[in-house]
């Protein structure tokens, strides 16, 4: 929970704290890729890091994401132009890379399938917190202090989640030569980083069919190409793509994919919406967010009561459902604009989410044993990065198209009318995502037992 807090608090803290940030370095046409170098970052380190933890253990991976995390925060704190802040942030989300996958790794280690739910809620309200807590200090950091707060405060807390790891964590490993892939582990990073920087980019930074946006998804599929040629003849395949050959892996990893476009069409167009249709104040947009980040942690904790009892992919069905029938709401409701309605709906999606999220991982990880789980829990980290990416790419052409055919006008009708579409595209994601949980395995999964590293029985979590 220490370590998640790090990654949480930083994904919402720097969006307030923006204009300060511009007023002091200037370049406020570069000021986006603060964001995508970071995301990019960090989507492109997940699958690396998950096969160094399979291969290597958690413990000195997640280590050494918190302090890269915490080295790329104290250079963030002192950048002295836009180019250097943004290099600086692309060593956060290289750690933010190993952080988030190792995090809910190692709760796949030391808990019961019966336990890991109600963990995984504990994991989940630090994020609903932070999604409350980031922006209010960013604010405040920004207006009464200096902007550059907002990266020392994360030292404190880089050091604490290190001091405790490494004291309370313990794993055992059986030392053995490693054949490490790097060839793979190259021409991954390159493919993967051309492709998500094509999305994040296409129609933003360039258009569409311009030579930049060919250029990235070019190169991005000659290196997966090259990568899969690779990987058949590798010792030890940094993602051993066979794995998605088994139902169960390949289904959650489409849910988890689903669920980052679906979150992608709420959290990214719900504020807007509400501000320029009625001119609701950006915190109180924020807050109906917030409904959708409270929902998650509450299901998501419950969870492992209903799973023992109906079994996974029924959860995962009732859950997709009822983030469906929040999602067919919310475009429903579009041509009436009203933050409360709004926020309850985000609550039911969220709700929904937390009956998807974290069951479907947890039956990924449980069907594998030690030496797989750190690969289909980064497989399953970076699916929702890569539908989150994806689903801006799409809903922002959703958006643009409906305003374009509006000749251009952003006035509130034309804006009701572009998210509504957007509204309608996040449902049709809902479909997707009822259909992923649908391909889910019938039947129990069975449990792996719990060993660590040198395939000894695992400890006590406390």
């Amino acid at each position: 929970m220490l370590a998640t807090g790090l990654i949480a608090i930083d994904a919402t803290i720097l969006a307030t704290a923006v204009p300060a940030v511009v007023r002091d370095l200037g370049a406020f046409e570069q000021f986006p890729w603060l964001f995508s170098i970071y995301l990019l970052a960090q989507a492109v380190s997940v699958p690396i890091y998950s096969k160094l933890a399979d291969t290597f253990g958690r413990k000195p991976v997640i280590l050494a994401g918190v302090g890269l995390f915490l080295l790329g925060s104290i250079l963030c704190g002192f950048a002295w132009s836009m180019t250097s802040l943004i290099l600086f942030r692309l060593v956060q989300g290289l750690g933010a890379g190993a952080i988030a996958p190792m995090s809910m790794t190692i709760v796949g280690d030391i808990y019961t399938v019966a336990e890991r739910a109600k963990v995984q809620g504990y994991i989940a309200s630090v994020w609903a917190i932070s999604s409350v807590v980031g922006p209010a200090l960013g604010g405040v950091f920004s207006q009464f202090a200096d902007w550059r707060w907002i990266f020392f405060v994360n030292i404190p807390l880089c050091l604490i989640a290190a001091w405790a790891l490494t004291r309370r964590y313990h794993e055992h490993l059986e030392p053995r030569r490693h054949r490490i892939d790097y060839a793979g582990a190259v021409l991954l990073t390159i493919g993967l980083a051309a492709v998500i920087l094509g999305v994040l980019e296409g129609g933003n930074a360039w258009a569409w069919w311009s030579l930049p946006s060919v250029l990235c998804f070019g190169i991005g599929a000659a290196a997966l190409a090259g990568f899969a040629a690779v990987e058949r003849r590798a010792a030890e395949p940094v993602l051993d793509l066979g794995i998605f050959r088994r139902r169960l892996v390949a289904s959650t990893t489409l849910v988890s994919f689903a669920i980052g476009a679906l979150l992608t069409g709420v959290t990214s167009f719900v504020p807007t919406y509400l501000e320029v249709s009625i001119g609701v104040v950006p915190l109180l947009s924020g807050l109906a967010v917030a409904g959708l980040t409270l929902g998650w942690p509450i299901s998501a904790s419950l969870a492992g009561r209903l799973y023992l009892r109906i079994g996974f992919r029924s959860t995962v069905l009732i859950g997709s459902l009822i983030a469906l029938a929040g999602a067919a709401a919310l475009a429903a409701s579009a041509p009436f604009p009203n933050p409360w309605t709004v926020t309850a709906i985000a609550f039911v999606i969220g709700f929904g989410l937390g009956w998807v999220a974290a069951p479907s991982l947890i039956a990924v990880q449980a069907s594998v044993g030690w030496g797989e789980r750190g690969v289909v829990t980064g497989a399953n980290v970076f699916a929702r990065s890569a539908g989150s990416a994806i689903g801006v790419a799409v809903y922002g052409a959703i958006a643009n198209n409906v305003i374009a055919a509006g000749a251009g006008d952003h006035d509130p009708a034309t804006m009701i009318h572009a998210s509504g579409s957007v509204f309608i595209a996040a449902a049709v994601t809902g479909v997707l995502l009822l259909a992923s949980g649908a391909w889910m395995p019938r039947g129990p999964v069975a449990e792996h037992p719990r060993v660590d590293a040198a395939g000894a029985p695992a400890g006590d979590p406390a």
